[in-house]
């Protein structure tokens, strides 16, 4: 009985190497690992090879536990590298979608440099300019960008940077930020550049 059972099971692994030799595995970890996609998964060892002793039983568990182990690392390897291959899609696809939503904006600024060269008034260049940085600050609106309210607030190291204080030119305004060198801003409530202030002392 046993010598027929390693008898078929001599052929079972000649067919499993014809197998992997004529078919191409997808996954390059499986062929590191040895495991053949289209071999049928043993979910009990002694089901499949009856008439062992307990020791053999033991053994084929183990043989089976093994290659459920491996079958389970191969599927998840695949998992992650599908994964970390949507992510970088998906940051490629938004920042060309930013891209794209200011492209109108360069558009206008080209306009208003030629504009520029043969104006004789500034008022109109001046509104001309006006106009392109209310297009640029609604489109980064629209994708999440919001600018800080500094000025006569009290200062906060979580989103302020202290350039210098100055005496408060009145005792309410000590502690608060006076004036503004540099705009800070959010992204999506979260805070992507400090606003650099001066603080009243």
């Amino acid at each position: 009985m046993l010598r027929r059972n390693k008898t078929d099971k001599a052929s079972q692994n000649k067919n499993n190497v014809t197998t992997e030799n004529t078919e191409q595995n997808e996954n390059p970890l499986a062929d590191e690992l040895n495991i053949d996609p289209n071999a049928p998964v043993i979910d009990n060892a002694e089901e499949a090879t009856p008439g062992l002793s307990a020791e053999e039983k033991l053994k084929a568990d183990l043989v089976s536990a093994n290659d459920k182990y491996l079958r389970l690392y191969a599927e998840f390897d695949n998992f992650r590298r599908r994964t970390t291959k949507e992510r970088a899609e998906e940051r490629l696809a938004a920042g060309k979608d930013t891209v794209v939503a200011m492209l109108p904006v360069l558009d206008d600024f080209e306009r208003a440099l030629k504009a520029m060269e043969t104006a004789t008034d500034v008022i109109p260049v001046k509104e001309g300019v006006a106009l392109v940085q209310n297009k640029l600050k609604s489109i980064l609106a629209a994708k999440g960008l919001k600018e800080m309210e500094t000025k006569g607030t009290e200062f906060d190291a979580d989103i302020h940077e202290g350039i210098t204080t100055i005496p408060a030119p009145t005792d309410d305004l000590k502690g608060k930020v006076i004036d503004e060198l540099e705009k800070g801003y959010y992204l999506n409530d979260k805070v992507i550049r400090f606003a650099k202030v001066v603080i009243g002392a």
